[in-house]
């Protein structure tokens, strides 16, 4: 079976190969592509696979977009971090979903279920699914409910300037510079809040387009962003994320 892999997250790129080195059948990784705008020329120039993983979230957009700008007519199973209600809406599109993180047995599973189908029936098998996934998409985080002394208090997202993840622990920097922990991990919060007003600048740091005061150009093509209410802790954005950013800052 021949698979191609599309998933951002090289930790999760990693466990998927991992895993399909485990399975009892015979498995042959074409690719593994981190981008939408690296897949849309992938499926251009090459043939299709037997089967595509697919994560929803992708550096440079939803990965609903490939299908938007090129011919896919492979089955498709999609990774995705959000809750089983999404998952089981999903599911009535007879296109497998797993949530992560992925286990072996979920996995083995789901490719034993792939079979070719025609790509007309595909097309419109995907406009359904981004139809759910945009309604599912609208509705992120408002606030949160943190433990205090002696019961609970809310957090506002409005009031979060950035999260940053340190010792295995997430913790938000709020407006008034005080600072709260949160039991979600990077990925969740990177889901839970809205795309429009956070931005993941790399893997320890999630920033608000709020709190950002200016970018100044870096080394190696990185950009380095200046906070307005702490410009001592500077935010580094890598090379590969440098583009993403700027776009999603113009707009």
């Amino acid at each position: 079976m021949k698979i191609l892999i599309i998933e951002d997250e090289k930790f999760n790129a990693a466990r998927l190969q991992r895993i399909l080195k485990e399975i009892d059948q015979p498995v042959e990784i074409l690719a593994v592509l981190g981008t939408v705008a690296e897949s849309v020329v992938w499926f251009k120039e090459n043939p299709g696979p037997d089967v595509v993983l697919m994560d929803i979230r992708l550096a440079d957009g939803l990965s609903f977009d490939i299908f938007a700008q090129t011919n896919v007519a492979s089955p498709v199973i999609f990774t995705t971090a959000y809750d089983e209600y999404a998952v089981r809406a999903f599911k009535v599109n007879s296109i497998d979903y797993l949530l992560k993180p992925i286990e072996k047995d979920e996995l083995e599973t789901a490719l034993q279920k792939v079979k070719p189908v025609a790509a007309m029936s595909m097309d419109h098998n995907l406009l359904q699914v981004l139809r759910v996934f945009k309604e599912r998409s609208q509705v992120y985080r408002k606030r949160f409910l943190l433990p205090s002394y002696d019961g609970f208090k809310t957090v506002s997202v409005e009031d979060i300037d950035l999260a940053y993840s340190e010792f295995k622990l997430t913790h938000l920097v709020l407006k008034n510079g005080t600072v709260e922990t949160v039991p979600q991990s990077m990925e969740d919060l990177e889901d839970e809040l809205d795309p429009d007003a956070f931005f993941r600048a790399n893997r320890q740091v999630i920033v608000g387009v709020h709190c950002i005061e200016s970018i100044q150009n870096d080394f190696n093509g990185k950009l380095r962003i200046i906070l307005k209410r702490n410009a001592d802790n500077e935010v580094l954005v890598s090379r590969e994320k440098a583009p993403v950013f700027k776009a999603w800052l113009d707009r």
